[in-house]
């Protein structure tokens, strides 16, 4: 609520659903990027149940009103994920992980990910047409923010699943990288606005597959 200049919600909480590509449109009506010295003011309205989600857009007094209409939502999933089940966890400057993706191989149809109190520490694996692509990562790196690793895991994720949180890694300067006893990853990054204010993007994936010792 500390990112908005007003915040008020009437209710417990609120859920509906809108077609995103609508609301991205309505969000660049007056084009991607302000003209110097201009800035485009939202303002987001909602009545209630079966009401459309109403937004006022202004920009060098020209104002522009949309109506989207809204849908019921799907039951949120529920991965259970607890911070007091956390095995392991990293925070990791942005840079790193953006590296990871530039030079690994992302053809690979799963990103292999080792987390351990003892070397390789992190290391970020790939399996694509050019072999296989590793990619380590010290615990004394300048790029860890944080090591908290309290035994070996070795688990694979769907790339398809992953390339989704690629925009927020983008806009963001650190990440958090967890898992649970499950091999549940939670990527949650942390992205400044240009106010200075701080907010966080968070990603849930589950493995793709057990890894046996004769894989590793």
């Amino acid at each position: 609520a500390e990112i908005f200049q007003e915040f008020a919600v009437q209710e417990e909480s609120v859920t509906f659903r809108i077609n995103l590509s609508v609301l991205l449109d309505c969000l660049t009506i007056f084009g991607t990027s302000s003209l110097p010295g201009t800035s485009t003011a939202l303002r987001m309205c909602y009545c209630g149940y079966g009401y459309p989600l109403m937004l006022f857009l202004e920009e060098g007094g020209v104002v522009t009103v949309c109506k989207i209409n809204t849908q019921e939502p799907d039951e949120l999933l529920d991965f259970d994920f607890c911070s007091t089940k956390v095995v392991n966890k990293i925070i990791l400057q942005s840079e790193g992980l953006r590296e990871a993706f530039a030079e690994l191989d992302m053809t690979s149809e799963v990103l292999q990910v080792t987390m351990s109190p003892d070397k390789p520490y992190f290391r970020l694996s790939t399996f694509g047409n050019a072999g296989s692509a590793h990619l380590d990562y010290p615990r004394d790196s300048d790029l860890m923010e944080a090591f908290h690793c309290n035994q070996t895991q070795t688990n694979r994720y769907k790339i398809s699943l992953l390339k989704p949180s690629a925009k927020a890694l983008a806009l963001s300067c650190k990440v958090s990288i967890r898992t649970d006893a499950q091999g549940f990853l939670s990527l949650q990054y942390m992205i400044r606005n240009e106010d200075g204010q701080i907010c966080f993007v968070e990603y849930y994936c589950c493995p793709d597959e057990d890894i046996t010792e004769a894989e590793l």
